[in-house]
């Protein structure tokens, strides 16, 4: 039930992964944390906590490498290098990851988008951007204000990357199908846990008349994969 390609994106100019499990049901898009690669939700469990639902053919996990993600954790390049190429990734799963997942689906489909962590961020990112491929986001203990990682405060890339950023001032047909979808934001709020960056997003959201909900998990729950093991399948569940 396991499948992988790999190809060379001249967007990001590099090869790229694309993982997939299960042959069947609703498409779920799970971005890596920082530094992970295709498959590190497979080997930290996170696809085995969901297996249930991918047998049932309920769902479709798919998971790519967090690229810009990597770059920020590696410090790669400046501030200008990290930002251009967040852009760039974002217009990757856009233009190259999604028709890859909808080629593996028979035509296009909605396609839930789910991550924690930086993988949060770039799940929130994927709806907010490209609302009309992402109908749903799932997004687990998110860090959504990425400019202490990338080393600087404002770029255009970052604007155009950044839903802080950008949906403040966000109108027309991209804003009237975002409040056609949903953003689930959930964290604990233990150890390493910081709820007050999802109340942030959900103001912003229910400002602009963006469907969204912020569950709290409380503070025995920490930023970790034992939280994410047990909040996605739990959410998958209900959403799909």
């Amino acid at each position: 039930m396991k499948a992988t390609e790999r190809w060379y994106s001249s967007r990001i100019e590099r090869d790229i992964t694309l993982a997939r499990w299960g042959h069947y049901g609703t498409p779920v898009l799970v971005f890596p944390t920082a530094g992970g690669d295709a498959e590190e939700i497979e080997r930290m469990h996170l696809v085995g906590a969901c297996w249930d639902l991918i047998e049932a053919g309920r769902i479709k996990i798919y998971s790519c490498d967090s690229v810009a993600g990597k770059a920020m954790v590696d410090g790669a390049g400046d501030f200008t290098y990290r930002t251009r190429l967040l852009n760039q990734f974002q217009q990757m799963i856009a233009e190259e990851v999604v028709p890859a997942i909808h080629g593996d689906s028979g035509g296009p489909v909605p396609i839930v988008a789910a991550g924690a962590s930086i993988g949060a961020f770039n799940a929130l990112a994927a709806q907010c951007r490209y609302p009309w491929l992402f109908r749903t986001s799932i997004c687990m203990s998110g860090s959504y204000r990425l400019q202490r990682f990338l080393g600087g405060e404002y770029s255009p890339e970052l604007y155009l990357s950044s839903p802080l950023d950008f949906l403040p001032s966000l109108d027309g047909p991209i804003l009237d199908q975002l409040r056609t979808g949903y953003v689930l934001l959930t964290s604990g709020e233990g150890a390493w846990e910081d709820i007050g960056e999802s109340w942030a997003v959900a103001d912003m959201l229910g400002a602009k008349g963006i469907p969204n909900r912020v569950d709290s998990w409380g503070p025995d729950w920490e930023h970790g994969w034992d939280t994410w093991r047990a909040m996605l399948p739990a959410y998958l569940r209900e959403l799909t």
